[in-house]
């Protein structure tokens, strides 16, 4: 059963020919409640499929987890409707000694696709405090070989073939250039919590070493679940926010803009980007 697609009847129209009518593909958009030990943290819109790496990954943006040992089990439960279970809730489970989240991150508003800061309690609770330094990772990325991160990253993406209406994240070696997960969601912010919580099973939390490629602009959000994740670069198809480029610069991360055929836009952390041919060229003159 596939709820990453729906169809849906649509009417065509180009301003001065004939209106057609037929059938369009969109990507689905549906509500997951996350739960941890059965009580409620969140509910956010997001796109069916790879929940758990969604919740997964939630938990490390929040700071519930740091390490794959804190994820124990997760279970869809309650939330049949006319006695069909619609896989909607999920329930966490939390590894032995793992702390349940404060009351104070629970959210009070439901998590649109499009901000996945909605119903934090208070400007202090946006940001987070990280486990991981990535000030210190001592990462290099070729440029020529970052310059094809886009075009990986928009081959893996399937549901956007089909729909042209999602995002994608993807994480990369920075030392090999391949790509190690790539995650698609109506949510950019979803995408992302999905990559990390792919990390988060595969028990390689912090993420060194590792490019987060997205086929949005860098929020601070997004920025800020790098950090999270120990996530040392950030690059992006379009601009970053004003504050993440500060928040970027504040905490040690390589945050990249505007990565479009051979060229991009480095606001932050500049010097972990090795352009070879630039120093080729330096070493004749």
């Amino acid at each position: 059963m596939s709820r990453i697609t729906a169809r849906r009847k649509i009417t065509r129209l180009t301003v001065g020919s004939r209106t057609l009518a037929g059938e369009d593909l969109l990507a689905v958009e549906e509500p997951l409640e996350i739960r941890v030990n059965g009580r409620r943290l969140a509910v956010t819109m997001r796109t069916p499929g790879n929940d758990i790496d969604l919740a997964a990954g939630f938990l490390v943006s929040e700071g519930v987890i740091t390490t794959g040992d804190g994820f124990n089990t997760a279970r869809y439960c309650a939330g049949a409707v006319d006695g069909v279970n619609t896989y909607n809730v999920l329930d966490v489970t939390l590894g032995p000694g793992v702390a349940p989240p404060a009351p104070s991150l629970e959210r009070s508003l439901l998590t649109t696709s499009s901000c996945g800061l909605c119903g934090k309690e208070s400007i202090d609770a946006v940001r987070t405090k990280s486990a991981f330094v990535i000030a210190d990772d001592p990462v290099r990325v070729d440029a020529e070989s970052l310059t094809t991160f886009p075009e990986q990253l928009r081959a893996g993406q399937n549901v956007f073939e089909k729909t042209g209406g999602i995002h994608a994240a993807g994480l990369f070696d920075a030392a090999t250039g391949d790509l190690l997960v790539l995650r698609e969601d109506v949510g950019r912010h979803n995408a992302v919590d999905k990559v990390i919580g792919w990390a988060v099973k595969e028990n390689r939390l912090p993420l060194t070493g590792t490019v987060l490629m997205v086929s949005s602009r860098a929020s601070f959000e997004l920025t800020q679940k790098a950090l999270m994740a120990g996530i040392p670069v950030l690059a992006a198809v379009s601009a970053p926010s004003s504050l993440a480029a500060e928040f970027a610069a504040e905490v040690g991360m390589t945050l990249v803009g505007f990565l479009r055929g051979d060229s991009m836009v480095i606001y932050a952390g500049g010097d972990r980007i090795v352009d070879r041919a630039d120093a080729a060229s330096a070493a004749v003159m």
